[in-house]
């Protein structure tokens, strides 16, 4: 492997900013020091750019296998390191979905010839598969995942039982997408008397209601303090779920975690108007005081981790009805960026951003030698220019539906470089492919 020397970078890490050179080689960071030379390494020089440790997205959805009309491992990891994603954990909910351990060993094995960054995946839980997912090894896999409500096939989750037995045996972290079956439904029922099958897009955080959240966070919450599960509650999106996490208790020391995600950050449901079903995600993007609030609880570390539930289809299929138009939206690669608006805005601090997209992954799942940057990790990192601006257009959109909610919108800063495990992958628009991104490992003491 090639080393490298990043001179005069403006690191990013533990809560502070200094000025150094980061030596890079055998794909670990070798050396931080204030002036490095090394006859052997290629010098970049990254006066007045930010380094930051990789981000890590502890949500993807990259529809391989079986979805790959809207996107596949390679095409959406490639978007992914162009945005400064690392690393990545998805989910279960592809074709077949990841039921079984044979399933999720194929992921894993299309994931080392595709994938451009650092990889995981989650077991899926149904109804039935207990057994299944009891097998998951906790120091190869990231975790196991429940949608408490509708999903892809057989993965919602609503037998009590099965939730007892799967929070009170699982050594593994919990992931739960929350948010209740039975109220939803009750509100599509009153949304299809009221306006047909012509329901406007503005209903949506209507049906998926901050009623419907609370009501499922606050049942996984209930149920994993009372089995002492290690619980970890996807895409917060109400501020009244805030209520439900303790930021009195250290990250290395919390059993139950919550994530935002960077378009909950960014939208509000006055969006709804111009980018109609393009912003229609579940749960769904809600008022400007939710969005606030998720903000402030991120501030606060009631919120641990961001990350973006990046989850693409067609622009022909989000391009139909309220009711046939499916949730989601691809976010990789502008993530960071739209965090980094906010840090222009003064919302919050580069430091703030490193710890949640990075530093604080690397505490929640036990990742070792990830996450920060020192002497001796992985040298997953990522260069960004504050002050020279990316303008999202058609042209540039790497994910394979080729469309954008951000599509036209200028950010104020501009991704330059990102290095996975030291391999250059992206450098000013050009990849380097040769290497693949690696397993990631945990501790397994979650």
């Amino acid at each position: 492997m090639k080393s490298y020397i990043i001179k005069n970078a403006r690191i990013v890490n533990e809560g502070k900013i200094i000025s150094a050179d980061v030596l890079l080689k055998n794909g670990r960071i070798e050396k931080i020091a204030s002036e490095i030379s090394s006859p052997n390494a290629e010098v970049i020089n990254a006066e007045n750019n930010f380094l930051l440790p990789g981000m890590i997205d502890d949500q993807v959805h990259f529809r391989e296998p079986g979805l790959t009309h809207k996107g596949d491992i390679y095409t959406e990891s490639k978007a992914a390191v162009a945005g400064g994603i690392t690393s990545f954990m998805e989910m279960p909910n592809t074709v077949p979905n990841t039921l079984t351990q044979s399933l999720l060993q194929d992921k894993y094995d299309l994931a080392s010839t595709k994938s451009l960054a650092n990889y995981s995946f989650f077991m899926g839980v149904s109804n039935d598969n207990y057994d299944e997912v009891m097998r998951t090894n906790k120091k190869t896999v990231c975790g196991i995942k429940i949608f408490m409500g509708s999903s892809t096939g057989n993965m919602l989750v609503d037998q009590p039982s099965t939730l007892e037995r799967i929070f009170g045996n699982s050594e593994l972290l919990i992931a739960t997408h929350c948010e209740d079956e039975k109220t939803i439904l009750n509100n599509l029922e009153k949304a299809r008397n009221q306006f047909g099958e012509n329901v406007p897009m503005w209903m949506h955080p209507q049906i998926r209601s901050v009623e419907a959240c609370y009501l499922s966070s606050s049942f996984a919450v209930a149920l994993a303090k009372s089995k002492g599960s290690r619980l970890h509650v996807l895409h917060i999106s109400t501020a009244k779920e805030l209520e439900l996490f303790d930021n009195s208790i250290p990250l290395g020391k919390k059993r139950i975690t919550a994530e935002a995600c960077v378009h909950h950050l960014f939208f509000d449901d006055s969006d709804y108007e111009k980018l109609g079903t393009k912003i229609k995600w579940n749960p769904a993007v809600k008022s400007a005081e939710d969005k606030a609030a998720i903000l402030k609880g991120v501030l606060e570390n009631k919120i641990d981790v961001i990350a973006t539930d990046h989850a693409p289809h067609t622009l022909e299929e989000k391009s139909k009805t309220y009711f046939n138009a499916p949730s989601g939206g691809p976010l990789v690669q502008h993530a960071l960026l739209s965090l980094m608006e906010h840090y222009h805005d003064g919302k919050i601090t580069i430091e703030k951003i490193a710890e949640k997209t990075s530093h604080a992954l690397s505490e929640c799942f036990g990742i070792p030698d990830r996450g920060y940057i020192r002497e001796g990790y992985y040298a997953d990192l990522v260069l960004i220019n504050p002050n020279k601006g990316f303008q999202v257009t058609e042209s540039n959109l790497l994910y394979k539906c080729k469309w954008s909610p951000f599509e036209n919108y200028t950010f104020r800063s501009t991704i330059e470089k990102t290095f996975v495990n030291g391999n250059l992958v992206f450098d000013n628009n050009n990849f380097e492919e040769s290497i693949k991104g690696q397993r990631l490992a945990f501790t397994g003491l979650n």
